[in-house]
């Protein structure tokens, strides 16, 4: 774990999200992919349909972390607004892309729908993004420097990130193994810590769990570097048996 790991953040906006009526499917999906591909993802953040709120919260994101995925607010919707905060955010105007037009306009006239001004809206972007393909429901997302936009729906985003992974750089995926402790965090955390910090190249959590009759611990160590990863757990299960010499 000695090169530095690409990192990246997540924006999930819509009113919906932080009411209760919609429950988020997005970040997990993201989660899991990023794992994957063997990039961090290191914050989520949820903000409501507000653009000073996105673009406020997409600067501090994008400033700190290699990428930016956000969902949701790219629709035919007034209250559709992610492309204007995004444009904002980067001081950008805001117009019609033409490949977007050109795309949504031949999608409308296949299935013999109008192009209505709710569906053009769909086509808007900040000047000098680059389209994300919508293999779904064809209105694409769009990417600016180090943020890709896309849409909240569930199959949309999923579709879309599956467009966008090829473009990120390849990483080391996280190994992982977890040991499980019939003692409590309370009586392992002292000597928890203590592995932690004399194993810098790994990182361990530990996790509680209660299956209706007993506590256990469930503890997961995690690392770039398998024999850095083995090690860990080496200590880890000598501490317990210490603890426990049955």
């Amino acid at each position: 774990m000695s090169e530095r790991a690409t990192t990246a953040a997540m924006l999930a906006i819509g009113d919906e999200l932080l009411s209760g009526r919609t429950k988020d499917k997005n970040i997990g999906h993201l989660a899991e992919v990023l794992t994957l591909a063997g990039i961090d993802l290191k914050e989520v953040r949820i903000v409501g349909d507000e653009t000073e709120m996105i673009a406020e919260a997409l600067n501090a994101l994008r400033a700190r972390y290699d990428f930016v995925f956000t969902s949701g607010g790219i629709g035919p919707t007034h209250d559709d607004i992610t492309a204007d905060a995004v444009g904002a955010a980067f001081g950008l105007p805001v117009d019609e892309h033409p490949e977007a037009v050109a795309l949504l306009s031949a999608h409308y006239a296949r299935r013999e729908m109008p192009f209505t001004p709710a569906r053009r809206r769909m086509t808007r972007t900040p000047q000098g993004a680059s389209l994300i393909e919508n293999k779904v429901s064809a209105a694409p997302g769009f990417r600016v420097e180090n943020v890709f936009v896309m849409a909240g729906v569930p199959s949309v985003f999923q579709a879309m990130m599956a467009e966008v992974l090829p473009l990120l750089p390849a990483g080391e995926p996280l190994k992982s193994a977890s040991v499980v402790s019939h003692a409590g965090e309370g009586d392992i955390g002292d000597a928890l810590t203590a592995i932690a910090r004399a194993h810098e190249n790994v990182v361990i959590g530990s996790y509680p769990r209660f299956d209706g009759e007993r506590f256990s611990t469930e503890i997961l160590v995690r690392s770039r570097d398998e024999a850095a990863l083995n090690a860990a757990v080496e200590a880890v299960r000598a501490m317990l048996a210490a603890l426990d010499p049955r």
